[in-house]
Parts: structure tokens; sequence; C-alpha cells
């Protein structure tokens, strides 16, 4: 970790879950990170969760990550006050409860927003930064085992998960292509999907939560899982990893 002592990451969706975990733990490994959210006051109540000599190392900037306006102000805000962008994780992402064949088209579309066009408009930006100064950065797309494969259904029940599952597949598809356009534009920037199971987060509808309480995985697992690849030698590149708890049966 020492080529990363007070370089800069950008944690997406820094407010809560997941996104919080990576935060506090990229601080604590001598990072300076900027956690994006909307709800931005709980990443500022997270600094106090820091031990007092790393509290000014977590810098809390509201984004939406799905608006393009809303991505360039806060990227303009952290190349302007730190200079540069030297690790991103996509971390932030939506479930919207319905059904395909008859929710809101606009509750559909935020996910799809979110979920895809969130780390569009937030990679392009990190990117542009590592490419700019010839720094072999890492950009981390953090997935869901539900883009590799989808729930069994449940015998006379709609699944009411609608478009989150083909968003996270898009992102499984984003990881290759992204590799292979970081390599063809002559750089070694990494990029690296990590897929959870099931984790105990506030996005988890009651119903998941009601089958898998007892094999959910905690928010920390998967920040450690960053930790360990951002940690790899420049010459190794964890593509992609998928996280289970043990036990999990779906």
């Amino acid at each position: 970790m020492e080529r990363w002592q007070n370089r800069v990451a950008v944690v997406t969706g820094a407010s809560s879950g997941i996104g919080s975990a990576i935060a506090v733990d990229l601080v604590n490994a001598g990072l300076v990170v900027v956690g994006l959210a909307r709800r931005v006051e709980r990443v500022k109540e997270l600094q106090k969760s820091l031990p007092a000599a790393r509290r000014d190392k977590l810098i809390a900037l509201h984004c939406d990550v799905g608006n393009e306006s809303s991505v360039k102000e806060a990227f303009d805000t952290i190349e302007k006050q730190l200079g540069a962008i030297d690790i991103l994780v996509n971390n932030a992402g939506t479930l919207q409860n319905g059904r395909l064949v008859d929710m809101p088209i606009s509750l559909a579309q935020q996910t799809v927003q979110t979920n895809i066009m969130g780390i569009i408009n937030c990679t392009q930006r990190a990117f542009r930064s590592m490419k700019q100064r010839n720094f072999d950065g890492h950009v981390i797309l953090i997935n869901s085992i539900l883009g590799h494969k989808l729930f069994a259904p449940m015998p006379d029940k709609a699944p009411d998960m609608n478009v989150y599952a083909p968003t996270k597949h898009a992102v499984t598809a984003l990881a290759e292509m992204y590799r292979q356009e970081f390599m063809g534009l002559g750089t070694r920037v990494k990029i690296t999907s990590i897929s959870p199971g099931v984790v105990d987060t506030e996005i988890v509808p009651e119903n998941i939560r009601d089958m898998v309480s007892k094999t959910m995985l905690n928010a920390k697992d998967i920040s450690q899982a960053v930790l360990f690849t951002i940690a790899t030698p420049p010459h190794m590149q964890v593509h992609e990893m998928i996280i289970k708890p043990v036990g999990e049966q779906l």
C-alpha cells in the first residue's frame, strides 16, 4: 500500500453501507478520500468515527452520479482542491421496488441512470485525470452476484427486482470494456469488478433479508476486498472478484 500513501481516492455512494466502509478503510490505510453522496451530511457524520488525526483526510462532497452536471461540478472541485484522482471506487447504486411489466418507467430509468451511467460519468473524469498525468491508477466497480446470474424464481410469485440485475450484468460488461479501452489507449490503469453476494446494507429488500439473514456478508468484507485489489503489484490485475458468504443458497 506504500504507493498509495496520501494519494486521492474518490468513493461514490459513500453515505452508507459498502461505500462508508470503503471510505473509512481507505482513510485508515493512508489515503485522502473524497466521499461523494447525495446525502452528504451522512459522510460528514462518518468523519467523526475516524481517528482525530485522520478526520481531515475524508472530504464530504455532494454528487448525484447519474446527473452529468452534478458529476462535472464534483470532479471539477476535486481537481481544483486536490489536483487529481488516483483511485475511483464506483460504489453508488440503487434498487427500486417493482416489476418491469408495470412499474413506473421513471423508477426503472433512475436505476439505469445511477447503476450504469453513474459509472460512465465518474470513470470518464477519473480516467482523464489518470491518463493526463500518465499515472497508473485503479478503477473499481462494486458489482453484484446478480451481475452474473439471477436468483431462481419463487413459486407463484413474480420477482420485484426489475432492472437491477440487468444493470449489474451491464457492469460486468463495462469492466471488460474498460480493460480493453485502458489497454488500447496505452495506459496501465487497472480495472476491477467486485461482485458480492447479499451484503447486510440498507439497500437489501426485506423479503431477501428474511431469506438470507443467517448468510449475509458485512460491508467491511467488501472494503477489505477493495484494499486487497489496490495492494496488488503493478503487473497484477484482479479483473473480477466474486465474494459469497459461506452457506449462501441463492
